[in-house]
């Protein structure tokens, strides 16, 4: 039922023509604690953040407002969503809006993300693939669209180097996770599947202990000695790393080309379809925002490590912010080969079941989950080419 694996070091892209509908419904049903869920990428604001008043940004607006009086982002105060630190803090997003004003929330978890979306609190959101997915599959393709890209890359494999010296001895150790069945869980499940190591995903015993543990507390975890390693994004991964922790494997190397989604821009298709020139404007700031991170990354990244500081209470050290940084790729390219690619993994490692109906190698039907149209125009009025959505881009 689940799709084969491809070798450990390699992942296959996805086929669109595979997709089944079926998977839908199938993923609908899913319980919410075996539901994928949300990314934490070691941000450190409160969960009390999450639905808490939002902030309302007019400064340096000029020109007239655009069909809607206020637009309302949401985003996590991590490195991971930088580009929408970087364009928020530069006022990049607010100059595209003009007299639209900018309201903000931040949240520390991509369930209560998609529950505000989904209730009107926000309009656009920065957020991982995995609660994307799950968003898109219990609306049945009616609450969210992707329309761009953000980020690749930051995630790691880290360990214990007096525990793990190699792939080979994961046997029998504890790893950690963030949460049951977010993206770096099912990127651990999928990886140790193909490695030939059985472990039971909901429990995550087996041949390789797998511990969900808060990004929060995961440092504490590792220095306690109660985990020998963990599969986490930055910049937790580069917490460990000032603890004593090794990176044995940097997630990259597992993917083509070395990339793959770990932040994409999301809008309610309500008001994708009520207000298109705003969505608009919030992608060419996307667009300039990403192009500034690459033309001035020092400056960008002091611009996110000050937002983080604002909205979590602590910035990050420069033996923790530097290296994290670096392993971020920003881009406009919403990577959707490896969007399916993910589902499917969720598939392989029994967080997502397929009807029994379903044919064997049979993926998760995320049909219809993008709409580039707006992020392709912006990208064709700056002399640059479209990006693809994979044959996902219509049911």
């Amino acid at each position: 039922m689940a799709p084969n694996l491809a070798p450990s070091h390699t992942h296959a892209r996805p086929n669109a023509g595979r997709i089944r509908r079926s998977a839908v419904a199938a993923v609908a049903g899913l319980t919410a604690v075996t539901l994928l869920s949300a990314c934490s990428y070691g941000s450190k604001a409160d969960d009390k953040k999450a639905g808490a008043d939002s902030t309302a940004s007019s400064a340096g607006a000029s020109g007239a407002k655009l069909s809607a009086d206020t637009v309302k982002i949401g985003y996590f105060a991590n490195l991971t969503h930088g580009t929408a630190l970087v364009g928020l803090q530069e006022g990049l997003f607010q100059k595209e809006l003009g007299a639209t004003q900018i309201k903000t929330q931040v949240f520390n978890a991509g369930p209560s993300e998609i529950e505000a979306l989904n209730a009107g609190s926000i309009d656009i959101g920065w957020i991982g693939p995995s609660p994307a997915i799950n968003g898109y599959t219990k609306s049945d393709g009616q609450s969210l669209k992707i329309i761009g890209g953000s980020a690749s890359g930051g995630v790691k494999l880290v360990v214990n180097p007096d525990k793990i010296s190699s792939l080979d001895d994961l046997k029998g150790k504890k790893i950690a996770t963030p949460q049951l069945g977010n993206t770096q869980d099912v990127a651990l499940l999928n990886y140790l599947a193909g490695k030939g190591f059985k472990v039971d995903a909901a429990s995550g015993a087996g041949d390789v202990s797998v511990v969900r543990t808060d990004n929060k507390v995961t440092p504490d975890a590792y220095r306690q000695g109660s985990i020998d390693g963990a599969w986490v994004p930055e910049p937790t991964a580069s917490k460990l790393v000032t603890l004593g922790a090794k990176v044995l494997l940097n997630e990259k190397d597992v993917w083509p080309d070395k990339k793959f989604v770990i932040t994409n821009i999301i809008v309610s298709q309500k008001f994708l379809k009520e207000h298109p020139d705003v969505v608009e404007a919030v992608l060419r700031g996307s667009v300039n925002t990403n192009a500034f991170i690459k033309a001035n990354p020092d400056k960008a990244k002091a611009d996110a490590n000050e937002a983080i500081k604002k909205e979590a209470g602590n910035a990050l050290e420069p033996a923790i912010l530097d290296p994290a940084w670096a392993d971020i790729d920003f881009l406009d390219d919403p990577l959707a080969n490896t969007l399916q690619a993910e589902a499917d993994h969720a598939v392989t490692a029994g967080l997502l079941k397929l009807p029994k109906s379903s044919s064997a190698g049979a993926g998760a039907n995320l049909n219809g989950i993008y709409d580039l149209t707006l992020l392709n125009k912006v990208l064709a009025a700056k002399g640059q080419g479209p990006v693809a959505d994979a044959g996902l881009g219509a049911k």
